[in-house]
């Protein structure tokens, strides 16, 4: 969806054939200029209908950059074994990820009007330093721009106070996923998520974009809001693998 929207986060599909494919891959272009240990813009996502040929491309293809780190998501339990027995085989560290997936049939529905004092508005540039200190996976120079990147590129939808500061938001990531949903602690209890879910959720809707997003199954808060504004959970299981080589080994989770 994203690629075909003007591609902001210059990203490239790939197949073994076509138009009869075994094995689906989306990816940065090569030639796009990134840091080697850049996990957060270096996303990559597969779907197979050959497991053959989606193991094949883990053994050597040039498709994958085992060099480079790399996220890696994907909604097929095979895809999440295979992708842990090629980095243990290479010696490579690899976490994984194992979000709840969701998808709202249609614009999220908030349960409550938005409070005095408070306005919808996107997010700004000037609230990534926000964004960055609160996000679990953020705090540091390659989180902060992949965060801009976001901002600058794709819809999103926050909470303003009266002195213009967020309070509440949500962003959608270049794989078209309802992402980095966030209120301060101060404000939460309130249904706040469920407007700023609500505000993106119309624009994605009116583009024509799946509303769908993943969430961390022992995120009781988190998921608790996503069902209230109307997302449903699904059987399928949203797998975030992370590679990172040049670093320690992890165990797997």
């Amino acid at each position: 969806m994203t690629v075909a929207r003007g591609n902001p986060a210059a990203h490239e599909v790939l197949v073994d054939s076509w138009p009869h494919f075994g094995v689906v891959l989306t990816r940065r272009r090569p030639q796009e200029p990134t840091d080697p240990g850049d996990f957060y813009a270096n996303q990559v996502a597969v779907y197979y209908r050959d497991v053959g040929a989606w193991r094949v491309l883990l053994g050597g293809s040039a498709a994958l950059d085992w060099s480079r780190a790399f996220q890696l998501q994907a909604m097929q339990d095979g895809v999440h074994a295979d992708l842990c027995e090629a980095a243990a085989a290479k010696g490579l560290p690899l976490r994984t990820y194992p979000y709840q997936a969701l998808l709202s049939p249609g614009p999220p529905q908030p349960r409550v009007p938005v409070p005095p004092g408070l306005r919808l508005a996107p997010v700004s540039p000037a609230h990534v330093p926000l964004l960055n200190a609160t996000w679990g996976f953020g705090g540091n120079v390659l989180s902060r721009r992949f965060l801009a990147s976001l901002v600058q590129d794709f819809p999103s939808a926050c909470l303003l106070d009266p002195r213009g500061r967020p309070v509440s938001w949500s962003l959608v990531d270049p794989l078209g996923c309802v992402s980095h949903g966030y209120t301060v602690p101060a404000w939460r209890g309130q249904g706040l998520s469920g407007l700023t879910l609500g505000a993106l959720g119309r624009v994605l809707h009116a583009r024509g974009y799946p509303i769908y997003c993943g969430v961390l199954p022992d995120n009781t808060p988190s998921l608790r809001a996503v069902r209230a504004a109307g997302f449903l959970p699904q059987p399928s299981t949203l797998y975030m693998l992370v590679v990172t080589p040049g670093t320690t080994p992890a165990p797997r989770q």
